[in-house]
């Protein structure tokens, strides 16, 4: 990996089902990127990110991915506004001995969502959402929704302050939120037949679900709604948009 003058990667743990390294290095071949390279380096605690900077001089820019988008920001010199206000990096542009963090999830969450709902038809004045979910994706989600004047409730398995648990959830707080965001793994492959444990039959032909996850191409959370006539939608153009914001960053 050192002979490549241009080195990328993803740091996570597990990475086995990563989509980053082939679109990359596919980009990198498609576009004639000679000495370019991405690769995975799955790390088991975020304490060994400093070593594997030190191994790897040529590294140019990383992502990071579950369970660090969060812990990983006691190891950089500066953030992004968009990042620093999410409260989560998934990406990182090492120049000059320096490491600063961005959140591109914000940037893919955010059009991928409007699209979602130009389409759906739906408007944004009223709209309510129930996020799931608190790790460093839903911090993303929730700046975007912020941001988009959309009222939400953050749902999680322990109770937090200001959020709901997933047994609180009843009928009518089913009907007052028609948008509902996955922002666990759970349903991602090869875990497939998982979902979130949300009382599915309220959801009706008026929700609309978006799931971070996008392997497989059709979750069971996603199944489960599309059964009860909602329409579903799942994270692969999330995943594109950020990947290419990504891109920018490492290149500006």
């Amino acid at each position: 990996m050192d002979n490549f003058t241009h080195l990328y990667g993803l740091i996570g743990y597990p990475l086995s089902h990563s989509f980053s390294k082939r679109y990359f290095n596919e980009k990198f071949h498609r576009e004639q990127k000679e000495g370019y390279y991405y690769e995975l380096f799955p790390l088991k605690q975020i304490s060994e990110l400093p070593g594997l900077l030190n191994a790897h001089p040529n590294l140019q820019g990383l992502n990071v991915t579950i369970p660090y988008k969060q812990q990983v920001m006691d190891y950089l010199d500066e953030l992004d506004a968009g990042a620093a206000a999410a409260g989560a990096v998934n990406t990182i542009k090492v120049a000059d001995g320096r490491l600063t963090g961005f959140n591109t999830d914000v940037y893919g969450f955010e059009w991928s969502l409007r699209q979602f709902l130009g389409g759906s038809g739906v408007e944004v004045a009223g709209l309510k959402a129930l996020v799931l979910g608190t790790g460093g994706a839903a911090k993303a989600v929730v700046y975007v929704l912020e941001k988009m004047g959309i009222g939400f409730q953050v749902v999680s398995r322990s109770k937090k302050p200001q959020g709901l648990i997933y047994r609180e959830l009843d009928e009518t707080l089913m009907e007052e939120h028609r948008l509902i965001i996955n922002t666990t793994p759970l349903g991602m492959s090869p875990q497939v037949a998982a979902c979130p444990e949300i009382p599915y039959q309220y959801i009706s032909r008026h929700h609309l679900l978006y799931d971070l996850v996008y392997n497989p191409e059709e979750t069971a959370f996603m199944a489960r709604g599309r059964q009860r006539g909602a329409v579903a939608q799942n994270g692969l153009q999330m995943l594109y948009l950020q990947a290419e914001k990504a891109w920018e960053i490492w290149n500006s």
